[in-house]
């Protein structure tokens, strides 16, 4: 469409097409803000897990109990654990994967809430739980026995969820296969 040599448009009635798509340009405006409907939700077998963390799954007593846990993966991760922290959730956590197995030893140096600090063998079952260890202490807590990781959750969430030692525990995608898990964190699914 040519314009004036004063740079403003030509009238669209001379134009019928500037007109006619100009028109369904607003109609398709109209329809998409009047539109009452939600982008369609991710199905539930294509689920992801949050950013950073991994699907757990605690086998205890008949009942597996499903959480979501953040992993500390990476030397400064591990370091860092939970300190400073005034909250974790119910369901929530941090896994901290010993990859070889060792023997882990952790204390709660500013580490501001109790935590139940559970030792998780190679073979999956709980060596030893932790519970309520004090917030501020520098006494180390260890199973004693080198392990696959070390799972920390809210002080008393063992108790309240029965969870013994023996119990099972597995994460990642092969816990939880439909649960997609970032990229970063697939390495470090466990099921033994």
């Amino acid at each position: 469409m040519p314009w004036r040599a004063d740079g403003s448009m030509p009238s669209p009635e001379r134009y019928p097409i500037v007109k006619t798509r100009l028109s369904c340009l607003a109609a398709l405006l109209l329809v998409a803000a009047c539109s009452d409907k939600a982008p369609p939700a991710e199905s539930a077998a294509a689920q992801s897990a949050p950013a950073g963390t991994l699907p757990l799954v605690i086998n205890s007593g008949g009942k597996a109990h499903r959480l979501t846990v953040e992993a500390a993966i990476t030397p400064e991760q591990q370091a860092q654990g939970l300190m400073f922290r005034t909250s974790l959730p119910a369901d929530g956590g941090m896994l901290f994967p010993m990859t070889p197995p060792r023997t882990a030893s952790f204390w709660m140096k500013n580490t501001v809430i109790p935590l139940d600090m559970l030792f998780i063998r190679t073979d999956g079952s709980i060596a030893m739980i932790a519970a309520n260890t004090t917030p501020y202490a520098r006494e180390p807590v260890s199973a004693g026995i080198p392990v696959a990781a070390v799972l920390e959750l809210r002080g008393g969430r063992a108790a309240e969820l029965d969870v013994k030692e023996g119990d099972r525990v597995a994460w990642g995608a092969c816990a939880v296969p439909e649960v997609n898990v970032e990229a970063s964190l697939q390495a470090v699914a466990f099921c033994p």
